[in-house]
């Protein structure tokens, strides 16, 4: 691909799928090509092909954590437009760190009264208000730069509307941790 096209672009690529990958792929057809592999072995095919081409060897350092490389001869606005428009969100896993702070605000949840030790796990003091949960205070949830633990990641995960759905989707709406480009 380096001998056949004279731009690259870096793309992160933590949490994604691969349908949305191939939906990249597919958009891109024409345009790019996109080269996704193992850290190791992108770094080898790039060293060698840095013996024919010095300037890749500049790269190199580049090549760390989940990336992928976008070969194309076309403007780069223009293939990066193209992947900004592929990115989606991810939600959250166990593990990952957190892009940024998230605060479940108190309030009332639709969840019914079963679900308490759901809350109790997290150390969230509720009460039973009207048959559904009630969060008392303002919870900090997670801390930028801290790993997600499973409890937390099930809790932005779940499927039910709480007061801090905008609060948890903001998280996990964050590009730069969570979606292609």
């Amino acid at each position: 691909m380096v001998d056949t096209y004279s731009r690259i672009i870096f793309v992160h690529a933590d949490n994604v799928g691969s349908l949305q990958f191939a939906e990249v792929r597919q958009a891109l057809r024409g345009k790019a090509e996109m080269c996704m592999g193992k850290k190791t072995i992108m770094r080898r095919v790039v060293a060698a092909k840095a013996k024919t081409h010095p300037e890749l060897a500049q790269i190199l350092p580049l090549l760390r954590g989940n990336v992928g490389l976008v070969f194309t001869n076309e403007d780069l606005t223009e293939v990066r437009d193209i992947l900004r428009a592929n990115k989606k969100e991810a939600p959250a896993k166990a593990g990952a760190i957190a892009p940024s702070d998230v605060i479940v605000p108190a309030g009332p949840t639709p969840l019914d009264p079963g679900q308490t030790s759901f809350f109790q796990a997290l150390s969230i003091s509720t009460k039973i208000a009207r048959g559904a949960i009630e969060i008392l205070s303002d919870v900090h949830l997670i801390t930028a730069g801290e790993k997600v633990g499973p409890s937390q990641a099930a809790l932005l995960q779940n499927e039910y509307s709480i007061p801090a759905a905008e609060a948890a989707k903001a998280y996990l709406a964050n590009p730069e941790a969570f979606a292609v480009a």
